[in-house]
């Protein structure tokens, strides 16, 4: 017996020294007989071990491919292959999980959950595995913020937005988040019964809302703030994508560019004042095969003038392509008052209707506090959108601060975080983007509420890798 352990382990040491001939240099090729009264036995026996250890994970398939990993396993590698330990995909998929539970807003929060990651789950990612001690190995916080600090940061964005498209048209598997026992929560109450007693109009093409979002506490390497301009689904509510523009002058090129990298075409886009440009205006009936929706404002004192002029005179005269939308809630009411009417190329690149739009505001006892009167410009024309459906798609916009900036304000404490190096905060941002997006694919309502339902770590870990 004892002659066939050392005949094995001199096997083992030939399999190792053949195969990493760099690692063994300097030790000689020995024979069984003397291996008996070598001082070399102790670091044979690791030597053999090791080189066990590198066959099996040589051998040992890929655990676990989901759709999401997939797309960030395609990322760029942009580190140094030299001692090179942990994979890309591992460190991103980590972070993904993370950012779902509530409290891992920081980098040093995602590394603690994820250090409590168990050694099935790490094995089923391909983690490292230390060699000396068979574990799998969590990357430490300073891998973490190293990582992510020098990420391709675009490529990171089509990532995470591909993927999001991907379970939109369930070309992936919806993520499935489990219910807290008892009662349906507020917020889920909320959005059902809005949906009974404020249907949508028929005939409704796919909106999309952008807007840009300063992240307040971060700062580029040139000491400015990092700008981000998103874009919101509004039947969904995920994020369809996100770029980064020097400041805040810079976003109306911005919003082009994150435009043309997307999907958009038979899309309806509506977008603030900032964006009512004719290049824009241009770009998405030209070039994006999408339709607009643009508010004139300051910027645009020519257009605005005429819209107004074509929209001018008593409610009487504007029946037939007026229409009025009641809302309550919050302890207030609102109605909103949309009137329409032809337009052309003169008035604005690929105009088809003007509208006026007025908000009146008030208390519960109907008494009117406020009021507020708009001009805007569609390339929709009247027989694909009337005043119901205009009126639908600008009340939705309000869904990029409502479902987005605000979420990543308050419920992701996005503007605490004071990251500043390379492109983390960019990095994290769009993680808050997929987690986002995830919980509303999931047909959860709270955001919250949902990132309390995943505080333990095999809920989280199934939600991307299943």
């Amino acid at each position: 017996m004892f002659g066939q352990v050392e005949d094995e382990r001199a096997r083992l040491l030939l399999i190792f020294q053949v195969s990493n001939p760099k690692t063994a240099a300097g030790v000689a090729l020995v024979s069984p007989s003397s291996l008996t009264s070598s001082r070399l036995v102790p670091c044979l026996d690791q030597f053999a071990d090791l080189a066990l250890w590198e066959a099996e994970l040589a051998t040992d398939p890929a655990v676990v491919e989901s759709a999401l990993m997939r797309r960030l396993a395609a990322l760029p590698e942009r580190r140094s292959t030299c001692g090179l330990r942990h994979p890309l995909v591992v460190i991103l998929t980590l972070t993904a999980c993370a950012t779902l539970v509530v409290g891992g807003d920081s980098v040093a929060a995602i590394w603690q959950w994820a250090a409590r990651t168990s050694q099935a789950v790490l094995q089923r990612l391909g983690a490292y595995r230390d060699p000396f001690t068979g574990l799998f190995v969590v990357p430490s916080e300073r891998t973490f913020r190293r990582v992510l600090a020098d990420l391709d940061a675009d490529a990171l964005d089509v990532a995470i937005s591909g993927y999001v498209a991907e379970v939109v048209r369930r070309a992936a598997p919806a993520p499935r988040i489990p219910h807290t026992p008892g009662p349906v929560e507020r917020e889920q109450r909320r959005a059902a019964q809005r949906q009974a007693t404020h249907p949508a109009p028929a005939g409704l093409l796919p909106g999309a809302a952008l807007d840009g979002k300063a992240c307040r506490g971060a700062r580029t390497e040139q000491g400015g703030r990092v700008f981000l301009v998103g874009a919101i689904s509004h039947e969904h509510g995920v994020i369809l994508g996100q770029c980064q523009v020097a400041d805040k002058r810079g976003e109306g090129p911005a919003a082009r560019a994150l435009l043309a990298r997307l999907d958009v075409a038979g899309t309806v886009l509506t977008l603030d004042a900032l964006h009512t440009t004719k290049a824009t205006a241009r770009l998405i009936t030209q070039h994006l095969d999408a339709h607009y929706i643009l508010i004139l404002k300051g910027n645009q004192p020519l257009a605005r003038a005429a819209a107004q002029a074509l929209l001018t005179g008593p409610d009487a005269d504007w029946t037939a392509t007026t229409a009025i939308d009641d809302d309550h809630g919050h302890d207030r009411t609102e109605r909103r008052t949309i009137r329409t009417a032809e337009a052309d190329d003169t008035l604005f690149p690929g105009a088809r209707q003007a509208f006026r739009l007025r908000r009146d505001v008030g208390d519960l006892d109907g008494v009117w506090t406020s009021k507020e009167i708009v001009y805007g410009i569609t390339s929709l024309p009247a027989e694909a959108a009337g005043p119901a459906h205009l009126n639908h798609y600008e009340r939705a916009h309000w869904s990029v601060e409502n479902r987005l900036h605000w979420v990543r304000d308050v419920t992701f404490r996005e503007d605490h975080s004071q990251l500043r190096t390379g492109t983390a905060p960019r990095a994290l941002a769009g993680f808050r983007n997929l987690a986002i997006s995830t919980m509303r694919l999931a047909d959860r309502a709270n955001i919250a509420h949902a990132r309390r339902d995943l505080l333990d770590h095999g809920d989280a870990f199934a939600v991307y890798t299943i």
